[in-house]
């Protein structure tokens, strides 16, 4: 199974396909196994790269709390992106790693072909919502400490069959990596230049309004919602979301 070193922290991933090269990253308290429905879809035309953030699946799970950030998931992208040999790559999302894939291009923006932004929010420009929202993954990253794994079973359907080794590095990741805390990737939405496809499930309630959002401020950008969906639209309506990922991948500028 390829892993790459960073800095003492092993980050796996796994390779699928050839062809133009498409990363996506899997949400919160997910793993890269979260894609795997569309592999077959999603490889015939593309080398899909998936992978495990760190605290995750089948990465290593530091008990160092610097170990956890966005600046260090962004450069697990690109270290994974490197060992695979994409110069430039199509960087797509759910959730958190939405949010990653927007916090990639704002590092990497000459790297980024296309974003796939899924069930995602840009962030918060207002400090009390930020504040807000990290309350709220403190408090998740606090009951993990508290009751551990178990925590995941009432969670939505890919995250209770997510296999993590423990529920220390899922709490540093949400300390870390869940937490925000700048407006600086929302405030990089009008300046994204390459084609973006925002998806979200219909009844993904809390993120309908961030994915209007998105759609309105980013040049372009095409937006799907997918009928009798969730949070995981891909796992809820697996055939709907390969049929609106699958022609904006096609039409992409070569």
């Amino acid at each position: 199974m390829p892993r790459i070193d960073r800095d003492g922290v092993g980050i796996y991933y796994e390779v699928h396909g050839d062809g133009p090269p498409l990363l996506l990253t899997h949400g919160y308290s997910s793993t890269s196994a979260m894609w795997h429905g569309q592999v077959d879809a999603l490889a015939r035309d593309h080398k899909l790269i998936l992978w495990d953030m760190r605290g995750h699946g089948q990465s290593d799970y530091p008990d160092d709390p610097n170990a956890y950030s966005e600046v260090l998931t962004v450069g697990d992208m690109a270290a994974i992106l490197d060992a695979v040999g994409a110069r430039r790559a199509i960087i797509g999302g759910l959730s958190l790693g939405g949010y990653m894939s927007l916090a990639f291009y704002r590092a990497h923006p000459s790297r980024t072909r296309a974003l796939l932004i899924i069930d995602t929010g840009p962030g918060f420009r207002k400090d009390d919502a930020r504040e807000a929202w990290n309350a709220r993954a403190l408090a998740t990253a606090d009951k993990l400490d508290r009751e551990g794994l178990d925590v995941l079973k009432a969670a939505t359907r890919e995250r209770a069959t997510a296999s993590h080794r423990n529920a220390k590095g899922l709490a540093l990741a949400a300390r870390g990596m869940l937490t925000q805390r700048d407006a600086k990737v929302m405030e990089l939405l009008p300046e994204i230049a390459v084609p973006s496809l925002i998806v979200v499930g219909a009844d993904d309630t809390p993120f309908l309004a961030a994915s209007d959002y998105m759609a309105a401020k980013i040049p372009g950008a095409q937006k799907v919602v997918i009928p009798a969906a969730g949070h995981a639209v891909n796992i809820d309506q697996p055939k709907a979301f390969v049929d609106a990922v699958l022609p904006f991948l096609k039409n992409l500028p070569a």
